[in-house]
């Protein structure tokens, strides 16, 4: 609940669905605040309303980003509480202004009764099967607590959270999240709350609505401590200050690291922190004089897209960017934004010369989340189509574009060739695995790359030491060292080499049962894609990838330029096969590790022999699931296949490496 687990996610699981099984086989023992109760109940036709016991009413906005929007409040508050100047500086709490929906939670002896939107502040809906599942929200409170206590806070969505759930959606084809507000709301807002289980939404509580049975209070700070102990999350980037000086260091130390907080905010909150001034001062307007909200520039931001751009990544993924009429937003000046893919930019619709609204939170990229239909000039270019804008060749290098099938994304297929995967081709070509080329590291071909020495893994082997020694960090030794890797790497087998091109979706398994099958590279290199098909672990999508790398000029210009620098390998050699640690062994990937990508993950498992698959069955051995795991999971579970969190992957990798 407070993010602090005190056993592995694996055992959780499994005492999980001890618990379920038990809550089967004995319903009376179910209760409200089980941990069973947080996965969703049935569909609802409507949202019950709610009439809050005490209202909950919004505070005064205080639109002067500058430090005098603090000191202006600060001089209200003493001129309706009649302070002089030789009066004491009034303490206040200082709080952030979460960016998310905001939530009142009824506890009646100790146990979640209902939760409550605000609504107009009179009167809200009944979400409360919604925020059961909500792992952050207790269902319980712990230690002693008023009879009736209602909790306020914010129901939020973390920006890491957001960004893993749209790639998510993106890779399925399903609709995007616009921003992390509207991805909380609209969480809560589900009728069926086994969909709002699925969003990573998280809670911060703030305040109080009403409470019976708790008298001794005296300041908001006892207030937000008492929470905690009640087993509620509270955000640690409060603190109590004094006078008006306190507010302006708390604004500008909160904007300074504003980027680096996990989550969404548009401002702080200043609060009276004894509870008897707050009485004393009142409302106005049913906005209370006791507290104010104090903004940071907007987040998001109107702007025109002139133009859409496309850039090719190190790994070959074409990525469409609209180039923008220059915006301030989130702190800083934007021409550039992200459209993801092209089903991304399909399904928002945007065109050159659209109107749209642009979004930049903390160090995400910036992106566009959507379009201003009607404001779409009449001369808006059409419907993007990447292929067609292209072409069908790479903006960079020329080669042929492809789409895999299932895939979201265009990919560039000039991989030894590219410019823009030059970096990421060379790490793998000298990688220990593929041609072992000791002392190739990202730093020096980083160098190499930055001052043109090399442009193709060809070009390794022309490397001389007039060239190296000249390099930062680069001395006579290493570079000795370097040039005997090289030439050593000259001598390796016809999978090792296979592997080394970086053909996508190539692993090292795949590579030597393409060597054992065709036996020399000339086979390979003619072979199309239907018999490419005729090796057992080889379908469409590896044949596609494996057919459309040899057919690119460029990659077979490479290939040649290898072989004449003397890279060699015995041909219809049926090369012996070293046995892997995970041979024979087949993996589901879900959800996501904080630690690796999903690309890097199906690396890895390959790299030691490993089958990675994209769907559960009884012949898969293991399920490595990861933060918002789906319906693999389940599956996994159904079928009792062993299911793997991070700790135990990354011990099975360690297993793997002692072996």
């Amino acid at each position: 609940m407070l993010d602090s687990p005190l056993i592995p996610d694996a055992e959780y699981d499994k005492l999980f669905r001890e618990l379920q099984a038990l809550e089967e086989q004995y319903p009376e023992l179910r209760t409200p605040d089980s941990p069973t109760q947080r996965v969703g109940g049935k569909p609802l036709d409507a949202f019950q309303p709610v009439r809050h016991a005490v209202p909950m009413l919004s505070i005064r906005t205080e639109t002067d980003i500058s430090d005098q929007g603090a000191i202006a409040f600060d001089v209200r508050v003493r001129r309706e509480l009649g302070l002089s100047e030789n009066d004491p500086l009034i303490k206040y709490v200082c709080e952030l202004k979460f960016d998310g929906l905001a939530i009142n939670l009824r506890y009646e002896q100790g146990r979640l009764k209902q939760a409550a939107t605000r609504g107009d502040g009179e009167t809200g809906e009944d979400v409360t099967q919604n925020v059961r599942t909500i792992h952050q929200i207790p269902l319980s409170l712990q230690g002693d607590c008023p009879s009736i206590l209602e909790v306020r806070g914010e129901v939020y969505m973390a920006r890491r959270d957001f960004e893993r759930y749209n790639e998510r959606q993106r890779e399925q084809g399903l609709p995007t999240l616009v921003n992390p507000r509207n991805g909380a709301a609209g969480s809560i807002r589900q009728l069926d709350s086994a969909l709002a289980a699925r969003r990573p939404l998280k809670f911060f509580a703030y305040g109080l609505g009403e409470v019976q049975g708790w008298e001794w209070r005296t300041t908001h700070e006892e207030v937000l401590g008492q929470l905690g102990a009640w087993g509620f999350p509270v955000n640690r980037e409060h603190k109590v200050v004094q006078g008006a000086q306190g507010l302006v260091n708390f604004h500008r130390s909160i904007e300074a690291k504003r980027d680096q907080l996990p989550f969404d905010i548009d401002g702080v909150v200043y609060k009276v922190n004894s509870l008897a001034l707050q009485e004393k001062l009142g409302f106005v307007s049913r906005e209370p004089r006791w507290a104010v909200a104090h903004k940071y520039p907007a987040e998001e931001q109107v702007t025109v897209v002139r133009d859409i751009d496309i850039q090719v990544g190190r790994t070959g993924k074409l990525t469409p960017v609209a180039k923008l009429e220059p915006v301030f937003v989130g702190g800083t000046t934007v021409s550039n934004a992200t459209l993801h893919n092209e089903d991304e930019t399909r399904r928002k619709d945007v065109r050159v010369g659209d109107t749209v609204i642009v979004r930049r939170a903390g160090d995400v990229i910036p992106e566009v989340v959507a379009v201003v239909l009607d404001q779409r000039p009449t001369h808006a270019g059409e419907i993007f189509d990447l292929y067609k804008r292209l072409h069908g060749k790479c903006p960079v290098c020329g080669s042929a574009i492809v789409r895999e099938e299932g895939e979201a994304d265009w990919r560039c297929t000039g991989g030894l060739f590219c410019p823009a995967q030059r970096k990421q081709a060379l790490l793998h070509f000298a990688s220990r695995r593929a041609l072992d080329i000791e002392g190739l590291g990202d730093k020096l071909v980083e160098q190499l790359v930055e001052v043109g020495i090399v442009s193709t893994s060809a070009d390794l082997y022309k490397l001389g030491m007039s060239a190296l020694v000249d390099l930062e960090r680069m001395g006579a030794k290493s570079a000795l060292n370097l040039l005997d890797a090289i030439e050593h790497s000259k001598q390796t087998t016809l999978a090792r080499f296979i592997y080394a091109l970086g053909i996508r979706n190539v692993g090292e398994t795949t590579a030597k049962d393409l060597a054992r099958h065709f036996g020399s590279l000339d086979n390979l290199m003619t072979a199309d894609e239907a018999r490419l098909q005729q090796l057992p672990d080889v379908g469409p999508i590896v044949a596609q990838s494996v057919a459309a790398f040899f057919a690119e000029p460029h990659n077979r210009e490479v290939i040649f330029q290898l072989r004449a620098a003397g890279v060699q390998w015995a041909e219809h050699e049926g090369e012996p096969v070293r046995e892997l640690p995970l041979s024979g062994k087949t993996f589901v990937l879900t959800g996501t590790l904080p630690s690796m990508s999903r690309d890097e993950v199906k690396v890895t498992l390959e790299e030691r022999g490993a089958k990675v698959v994209g769907s559960v069955s009884k012949k898969t051995d293991y399920v490595v699931a990861g933060a918002e795991a789906g319906s693999k999971l389940d599956k996994a579970r159904e079928l009792n296949v062993t299911v793997l969190d991070e700790q135990q992957f990354t011990q099975l990798l360690k297993d793997c490496e002692s072996t």
